[in-house]
C-alpha cells in the first residue's frame, strides 16, 4: 500500500496538505474516449457494452500493480455511477476511486498548490516519456 506522509509541519508551525512519496503517481483518468468508445451522457444506453481499449486496461493495471493511485475522474454524472462501476469491474479495471461530475467541455487549466502534470490522450497508451513544452505560469 502507498505511504502518503501525514502531519506534516510547515515552518510556521501550521499542518501541510499529504504528499505521497515522489515515486508515486497521482493519476487522474478520464473515461469516455479515453479508456473506452467516447459516450456522451445523453446516450446513457451504450455506457454497459462500451467498447474498451485494451492497451488503457494493461496500462493502469500495471500502474496499479506498481503502487500508484488510480482515480478515473469522468463527466458522467451521478445518476451514471452504478453503471460505470459495472462496466470498470466487467472490464477488469483496478483502481482506488471514481469521481463523477467533471465539468464538460474540454480546455481544461488545473491550478494547484501541489505539482500537475497533464498528459493529453490521443490514442495510445504507451509509457509515459519526458519532453519538454511550453506552458502557461503566473507572473
Amino acid at each position: 500500500m502507498t505511504k502518503i506522509r501525514l502531519n506534516e509541519i510547515s515552518e510556521n508551525g501550521k499542518k501541510l496538505s499529504p504528499v505521497l512519496p515522489s515515486h508515486v503517481k497521482n493519476y487522474l483518468i478520464d473515461i469516455d474516449g479515453t479508456i473506452c468508445d467516447d459516450i456522451p451522457n445523453e446516450e446513457p444506453w451504450r455506457m454497459a457494452d462500451a467498447s474498451l481499449y485494451p492497451d488503457a486496461l494493461i496500462r493502469l493495471n500495471k500502474w496499479f500493480e506498481e503502487g500508484h493511485i488510480i482515480t478515473f475522474f469522468t463527466s458522467r454524472t451521478e445518476e451514471h455511477r452504478k453503471i460505470t462501476e459495472e462496466w470498470l469491474i466487467k472490464n477488469g479495471f483496478k483502481y482506488h476511486a471514481l469521481l463523477m461530475n467533471k465539468p464538460r467541455g474540454g480546455n481544461y487549466h488545473w491550478i494547484d498548490n501541489h505539482l500537475v502534470r497533464a498528459t493529453r490522450y490521443t490514442g495510445n497508451f504507451s509509457e509515459l516519456i519526458e519532453k519538454e513544452t511550453t506552458i502557461q505560469v503566473f507572473e
